[in-house]
């Protein structure tokens, strides 16, 4: 009998809405599974209580690196500046930031469960990539953010070159593109390369861009990939694709998705502007 395992799309800070939707599905953490799509934080009104409740559920829950958890990471290196919308002074100033912000660089950038025959990560999969590589190109970052020179990393981490995936890439350079791939992804262009400008709904965008799971030269094959990122898109489902992002901060809906079950219905708990 499968262990019964949902998948929540970007939290963002809003505990709150996380709260309610974990009632509505009866949420045990010792009995299910979880997988989180990333962004856990920043924009929302309560990263600290989002962190504090992920952390404390242990092996339960699995969650993915996305791009603002990524930006707390370099927030809390030093190695950044405050942006505007930001909202993680509480997690920065709290009597835990060590402990968290430890807990944090320890979760994986790509994680793959072969029973679901699903790979979890937050944006998308490059042009070429098959899972074994993704997988592979992830611990690469993995690696690095465990280590003692995360700092390093951190203070290289935002550009958008280089944009085109080559074996021959090496040192940053391969980690900056596997973090602007698996993290920041929306489209690409014909010849393979990211574009991280456009962020609208597939039809929105200029000649010569395609969604990243509709390039021709996508390689995951028939395993399901589960993602958020894109709120633009909602909650989508093929066969080999699940996109859960429904914008609970912007005041749509956050969103949950049993995925042992081939017939489930998403679970959607309606959110107030602001993720409350």
């Amino acid at each position: 009998m499968s262990v019964a395992t949902w998948a929540i799309g970007d939290l963002q800070g809003c505990h709150a809405p996380l709260m309610r939707l974990i009632d509505r599905i009866d949420f045990d953490p010792a009995k299910h599974r979880l997988w989180l799509v990333g962004d856990l934080v920043n924009r929302g009104p309560d990263s600290l209580e989002v962190l504090r409740w992920v952390r404390a559920q242990g092996d339960a829950v699995c969650t993915v690196l996305g791009n603002h958890d990524l930006h707390l990471l370099a927030r809390a290196s030093t190695r950044t500046t405050l942006r505007a919308r930001d909202t993680l002074d509480a997690v920065l100033q709290a009597s835990d930031a060590d402990e968290l912000i430890d807990w944090l660089r320890h979760r994986p950038l790509a994680s793959f469960d072969a029973s679901l025959d699903a790979l979890l990560v937050h944006a998308g999969i490059p042009p070429g990539w098959d899972v074994e590589t993704t997988l592979g190109e992830a611990r690469r970052v993995e690696e690095v953010l465990r280590g003692s020179d995360w700092r390093d990393l951190m203070a290289v981490l935002y550009g958008d070159k280089p944009d085109r995936w080559s074996p021959a890439l090496s040192g940053y350079n391969r980690l900056r593109f596997t973090i602007n791939a698996l993290t920041r992804m929306r489209f690409c262009r014909r010849d393979g390369s990211l574009d991280m400008k456009a962020k609208g709904p597939p039809g929105s965008q200029t000649p010569g861009l395609v969604p990243w799971f509709e390039h021709p030269q996508a390689a995951w094959g028939a395993t399901r990939v589960v993602v958020g990122h894109w709120s633009a898109l909602g909650c989508t489902r093929r066969a080999n694709l699940v996109t859960l992002d429904t914008g609970c901060y912007w005041g749509r809906s956050l969103t949950a998705l049993r995925l042992d079950q081939a017939d489930a219905q998403p679970v959607s708990e309606p959110c107030r502007k602001g993720g409350l």
